[in-house]
């Protein structure tokens, strides 16, 4: 069982940046591929982005966010980041971070590990 706790979500002004952080533990965690996700009132939860199991690993975006948030990981940490800069007010959502053995997936239902989310509030 993987263990998942994300940080760093807030209040920001549009235009603004934060950095989100998700702490595991529990199992070696370079074997799992990572991804954030996100979930605003009243829709559904949608992927954000997704990093390949080795540090420097494949990265992959939604449209939405491409060119403007960044994830990486630091596997001797244990943790996964999602820089977020120029945020807009649509990118309010609660942030989710997953986690999955080996290969990346973009779906929801692929990921067996959560954490319980962190709240990101973009005013305009």
């Amino acid at each position: 069982q993987v263990q998942l706790i994300e940080s760093g979500g807030g209040l920001v002004q549009a235009g603004g940046s934060l950095r989100l952080s998700c702490a595991a533990s529990g199992r070696t965690f370079s074997n799992y591929a990572m991804g954030w996700f996100r979930q605003a009132p009243g829709k559904e939860r949608e992927f954000v982005a997704a990093i390949s199991w080795w540090n420097s690993g494949n990265r992959y975006y939604a449209d939405s966010v491409k060119g403007r948030f960044t994830i990486s990981r630091d596997n001797a940490k244990n943790t996964a980041y999602l820089q977020m800069n120029t945020l807009k007010p649509e990118d309010t959502a609660v942030y989710y971070c997953a986690a999955r053995y080996s290969s990346v997936s973009y779906l929801v239902g692929e990921y067996p590990h959560w954490g319980q989310g962190t709240q990101v509030t973009v005013s305009s």
